[in-house]
């Protein structure tokens, strides 16, 4: 296994959290099914994932973590689907409002992570997310939910992860549960320089989940798969 000396430079300045991790939140899964054209055209995809999308579902999830090894924080990320023969995932944008997070993060998994304040109010069953930069929403989201629990878990629609990061390979299968609401986009704005713009396209499902459970094990580093 190689050393992982991804972001171990500036991990000194933050607690050092090493995986595995538990976490506990609440948040919401939109998904979609994207075009090959689109993602590469607006997925931000790294060089080595383009031309090699194999298509499958892809997410948008906003995050509001309750309980960390790195303490509470939010996050927004986007997995545009499959890539390569293996059928990997890929998390080509992510925010996070904790530098903890996103340095244990990119030393951990190699997730690239990236750190700007948010913004999230509830108000009864209606949300609203706002990431900011510069003291400006680059994101910002309403979202209503309603209606009966259901179970949901990675069993399920399972994650798994293929990060790249300082040239070290990354496979990753987080496992969570939790219980789903039917949720609903009620306005969406985005800064298509920070985030994929997928105002244009309607999601296939839209889930709130509260409360859930979810697990970051140890990667594994495998140089066959591609």
């Amino acid at each position: 296994m190689p050393e992982n000396k991804a972001s171990l430079s500036d991990l000194h300045l933050v607690k050092k959290a090493p995986a595995p991790w538990k976490l506990k939140g609440d948040g919401f899964i939109l998904m979609f099914k994207f075009r090959e054209n689109w993602v590469e055209d607006n997925g931000f995809l790294p060089e080595s994932l383009k031309g090699r999308f194999r298509g499958g579902l892809g997410y948008v999830m906003l995050v509001n973590y309750t309980e960390s090894p790195v303490g509470p924080y939010k996050e927004l990320l986007f997995i545009p689907g499959k890539f390569r023969k293996s059928k990997t995932q890929c998390i080509t944008k992510i925010y996070v409002d904790s530098e903890c997070s996103t340095l244990n993060g990119q030393a951990n998994w190699g997730i690239p992570k990236e750190t700007l304040p948010f913004s999230w109010e509830k108000n009864g069953n209606t949300e609203e997310i706002k990431v900011l930069s510069g003291g400006k929403p680059i994101f910002s989201i309403r979202l209503k939910h309603g209606g009966i629990k259901f179970p949901v878990t990675t069993a399920i629609l399972p994650i798994h992860l293929r990060q790249v990061w300082k040239k070290i390979k990354y496979y990753t299968k987080p496992t969570g549960t939790g219980w789903g609401k039917l949720a609903k986009i009620e306005a969406v704005d985005i800064n298509p320089e920070f985030f994929p713009d997928f105002r244009e396209i309607k999601p296939l499902l839209s889930v709130k989940i509260d409360p859930f459970h979810l697990e970051f094990p140890e990667p594994i580093f495998k140089d066959e798969i591609v």
